[in-house]
């Protein structure tokens, strides 16, 4: 009796075991059903619809002033003194710093001597002039005189030719005296030539304002030295500033001057601002692969600085009525960029040839889907067109 209890025992030990082995071996099933390698794949799916896209253009945008103007002297020197700071306004032909003069107004002073004296010598050389006329004058007569005595033969020939010898010599006086009049007059103009050079040198050695502006940077203090050309002050003008918009050149298809944009300061996203396109540059960055467009405001805000960053929304033509879908929705198999369709819970990969996508997601197709499609916006784990699907409202948050 012991003995057939014990295998009884052993008999009902090995059919629990059994049991849980089985009910193991389906949970495990079970889970690798539901959640593991062979589980179906979760999917988002929509319908792809008919409507007009709105196209457009984002990127973001640096402040900056189109005109901008750096201050400094003609010639190297030591800076004077500086007499504005950074951010205060200025004035057309305001005072903004001056240069030490050296040695400049000894040099005018100099000049100005030479002059006084050069004109001197035009006082000389325009007396010596009437002298010189004088004589002439007297040895012309005189020359006549014996001229028409040496032809009744009342004198002799020699003295005639002594008239006529002091006659050319007073021409030829007189011409000198004529050349050192110009002479002395052509001194005049080459020294104030060489005057109004220092003069203006010693008025370039006081830096004004151009325009109205605004000072943006202080580049030098008082007793430093500076070299010709080097900015001592950089100004903007505050009623130039625009925005150099960075866009990605594979998306920045219809860019073109005129486009209305929408402007999101950082420092006020609240506040929108409308401008437009107005140049577009020839140059491309071929590092960061994108296009630069430079975009006006058409109201610039009072308190707006440069190198503040913004967000900025370029609204293309509208574009005439086709098939939408989500821009997630579009994937890419190799070198294939295209959707998954979903038609009687099988998948199929269809290329698809895109159009413009707009600010709100949505991508316009041109080929490949048609409206009333069913298409797979979003998936848990890559697909093939083996692939078991589950259709879900939402990826997160449905694990059942």
């Amino acid at each position: 009796m012991k003995k057939k209890a014990f295998f009884a025992a052993m008999n009902l030990r090995r059919g629990a075991l059994l049991l849980l082995a089985v009910l193991l071996l389906v949970v495990f099933a079970w889970v690798v059903a539901r959640s593991g390698p062979l589980a179906p794949v979760r999917v988002t799916v929509t319908t792809a619809g008919e409507g007009r896209v709105t196209p457009s253009l984002f990127g973001l945008a640096t402040v900056e002033a189109r005109r901008a103007y750096l201050i400094g002297p003609t010639l190297a020197g030591r800076v004077k003194q500086v007499a504005v700071d950074v951010g205060e306004s200025v004035k057309s032909g305001q005072l903004l710093a001056e240069m030490d003069a050296v040695d400049l107004d000894a040099r005018i002073q100099a000049a100005q001597a030479a002059i006084a004296r050069a004109r001197s010598g035009v006082s000389a050389a325009e007396a010596q002039v009437r002298d010189t006329q004088a004589r002439q004058a007297l040895a012309t007569g005189n020359a006549k005189r014996y001229v028409d005595l040496g032809s009744k033969n009342f004198i002799s020939p020699s003295a005639v030719e002594a008239r006529l010898q002091e006659q050319s010599s007073a021409q030829a006086a007189q011409g000198a005296a004529q050349a050192n009049l110009g002479g002395a007059r052509e001194d005049i103009v080459r020294l104030e030539a060489e005057r109004n050079a220092l003069q203006q040198q010693r008025a370039n050695l006081r830096l004004l304002a151009p325009a109205d502006a605004v000072v943006s940077a202080r580049d030098a203090e008082p007793g430093s030295t500076v070299v010709a050309g080097q900015a001592v002050l950089r100004l903007i003008d505050p009623s130039s500033l625009w925005l150099r918009l960075r866009l990605d050149q594979g998306r920045s298809a219809g860019l073109a001057v005129g486009l209305p944009a929408r402007v999101a300061l950082r420092s006020n996203p609240s506040l929108p601002l409308i401008g437009k396109v107005v140049r577009l540059e020839k140059l491309s960055d071929s590092i960061t692969e994108e296009r630069v467009a430079l975009v006006a405001l058409d109201q610039i805000p009072a308190d707006l600085t440069v190198g503040e960053l913004a967000e900025v929304t370029l609204e293309l033509p509208v574009l005439a009525n086709g098939v939408l879908l989500p821009n997630a929705s579009i994937q890419r198999q190799g070198e294939q960029t295209g959707v998954w369709l979903v038609r009687d819970g099988s998948l199929k990969f269809v290329p698809v040839r895109l159009g413009q996508q707009s600010s709100d997601g949505l991508m316009q197709v041109l080929e490949g889907v048609k409206a009333g499609d069913s298409v797979v916006v979003h998936r848990d784990r890559a697909l093939s067109e083996n692939s078991r699907i589950k259709v879900v409202d939402a990826l997160i948050g449905s694990g059942s």
